[in-house]
């Protein structure tokens, strides 16, 4: 059974969260108005064209608000959402450190392909960890504590 050594929740950025507070708030009070008045009853077809965008954009917000972590003794596992899910082997990691992720090399947050030719899980543009493997691009995920997720890797490789 494989032990696990790191375990780290990445929220979403505050940006992020007011980005789609803001347009679900905008998009619902659209929709209440036309039902208030009374097109939505004439055309009832609208309320479904108006409140797909709002439980789209709920539904994306909710499958990435975050970031889950874990080290175990013989992989790293990071998933964001659904469909992004990265386990990655110890073994093949050559180096591990603390970075940034910054606008001008991912130009934005979420799955991204950077500038420096590196994929990104990114929440935020804030701390992240940067992970050079044996084969492949580097991998880059948002962190709250990099250092941290570095010194267990490093542990973990010295223990292979």
């Amino acid at each position: 059974m494989k032990d696990v050594f790191y375990v780290e929740w990445v929220p979403t950025g505050i940006l992020i969260k007011a980005l789609v507070g803001f347009f679900s708030l905008l998009s619902l009070c659209i929709l209440l108005i036309t039902i208030a008045v009374g097109v939505a009853i004439q055309h009832p077809f609208l309320i479904v064209v108006l409140a797909s965008p709002l439980a789209f954009v709920l539904f994306v917000f909710w499958n990435y608000r975050g970031i889950r972590i874990k080290v175990t003794t013989e992989s790293l596992l990071i998933y964001y959402g659904f469909f992004n899910r990265k386990r990655i082997l110890i073994g093949d990691i050559v180096s591990c450190e603390p970075t940034k992720a910054p606008f001008r090399r991912y130009y934005g947050i979420g799955v991204r392909y950077g500038a420096d030719g590196s994929w990104a899980y990114t929440t935020s543009l804030g701390d992240a960890v940067k992970i050079i493997l044996r084969k492949g691009k580097p991998f880059v995920f948002s962190s709250n504590n990099p250092e941290a997720i570095c010194n267990t890797i490093s542990q973990m490789k010295n223990v292979l």
